[in-house]
């Protein structure tokens, strides 16, 4: 026998039926109003922005509104409360629209600005100002961009700065090249004619400048190697002092022959992994640069210390007037000059001589920079303190 069937059972049912009809008519309405704005937002693909989005406000408006519709028909609502729903259905839909239009135009002005900003960023003229915009991935967007265009600037400048560099690099081997070259040919022909008073003289002298144009031809070489990242460094372990005082001995007679006082101090049992060749010829850049422009009866001071976070320091100070501030900046740079340069190249070069193409000092920041160090330089009293600073094991 068949237990008491509950009142609200049948009801239950009639309304679940009744929601599901309502779900499905409201489902059709809406995939055929989707369906034609799909089309129309196709059709609009290259049109206006503004247009797209009052298309997609006012499908949403009408798939409400038809969904709705379709629902009071079946329900048998009167007329009344039909008129009563279409006017606020176009009410609700006309504020809908216009706001939509808003966000439309809104978004067109960004749109421009953010196009307007990249053709400024094409010409290096970029003003990006993240706070004007209508939302938070806009103003994520204007903030990248502004990063974007400062990495711009500042790699355009440094390619002017490497631009005007190969220009000046030029420019100074040319006219250094042309000085030996012409006194050659003229100690040649010298020679040739039988004009020469002392012709063992001039041969000395000859190969004195042919060394010199060596030393040229060798530093660029090295330099092409440093800026190709070609230069090839063998580790081993170091006593930096036995390097700096093999470099202070082999170039005691220049110093010598300029009155000048080159001597080594500080700590003498630092060790680090280096290449010794490599890092020798950078200490003998700095002590040339320093006994190129020092003056007589002035002290050359080499030293080696241990900074605080381990790295060794080896400095060379002179007593050559100092740089002017603003261009220590510019001191490693190839091929740049000052009015009194110091970037004289210590190998090929007799004392004396005056020239060099201005690489010197940049072969030793490449140097230095292989080896993951950094070399430094600052006014001290009435001359300079260069350093490098090295770590002990460059390649961990």
């Amino acid at each position: 026998m068949a237990g008491p069937r509950h009142p609200f059972s049948g009801w239950h049912t009639v309304t679940a039926g009744v929601f599901a009809t309502v779900a499905g008519i409201a489902l059709g309405c809406a995939l055929v109003v989707g369906a034609l704005a799909l089309l129309t937002l196709r059709l609009l693909s290259r049109g206006s922005l503004v247009m797209q989005v009052v298309v997609v406000a006012f499908a949403t408006v009408v798939s409400v509104v038809s969904g709705t519709s379709a629902v009071a028909s079946l329900m048998y609502l009167s007329e009344h409360d039909l008129n009563v729903f279409y006017s606020v259905a176009a009410v609700a839909g006309i504020v809908s629209l216009v706001m939509a239009s808003v966000l439309g135009r809104s978004l067109v002005r960004d749109n421009q600005y953010f196009r307007a900003a990249a053709a400024s960023i094409g010409r290096g003229e970029s003003v990006i100002s993240p706070d004007r915009h209508t939302s938070t991935e806009f103003a994520s967007l204007a903030g990248e961009l502004a990063a974007t265009a400062d990495r711009l600037t500042e790699s355009r400048q440094r390619e002017e700065r490497i631009e005007s560099s190969r220009r000046e690099i030029v420019a100074w081997i040319s006219h250094d090249l042309r000085t030996p070259l012409a006194g050659i040919r003229a100690m040649a022909e010298a020679l040739e004619d039988g004009m020469a008073p002392d012709p063992q003289r001039y041969y000395a002298q000859i190969r004195g400048q042919v060394d010199r144009l060596s030393g040229m031809v060798d530093d660029l070489f090295e330099l092409s190697k440093i800026h190709a990242g070609a230069l090839q460094l063998n580790f081993e372990r170091v006593a930096l002092y036995d390097l700096i005082s093999d470099t202070v001995a082999d170039l005691a007679p220049v110093a010598l022959g300029k009155s000048l006082d080159l001597r080594f101090e500080g700590e003498r049992g630092v060790t680090l992994q280096a290449d010794a060749r490599e890092l020798a010829r950078a200490v003998g850049n700095l002590v040339m640069n320093a006994i190129q422009y020092s003056p007589a009866d002035s002290a050359i001071v080499v030293s080696v210390t241990r900074h605080v976070d381990g790295r060794a320091v080896i400095s060379v100070v002179d007593a050559a007037g100092g740089i002017p501030e603003q261009d220590l900046g510019r001191v490693f740079e190839a091929g740049w000059r000052a009015s009194e340069p110091r970037t004289v190249s210590a190998w090929g070069t007799g004392a004396g001589q005056s020239g060099g193409a201005g690489l010197g000092l940049a072969i030793v920041e490449g140097i230095v920079r292989a080896h993951a160090g950094q070399v430094t330089v600052t006014n001290v009293g009435n001359g300079c303190r260069f350093e490098m600073l090295l770590p002990q094991h460059p390649l961990a």
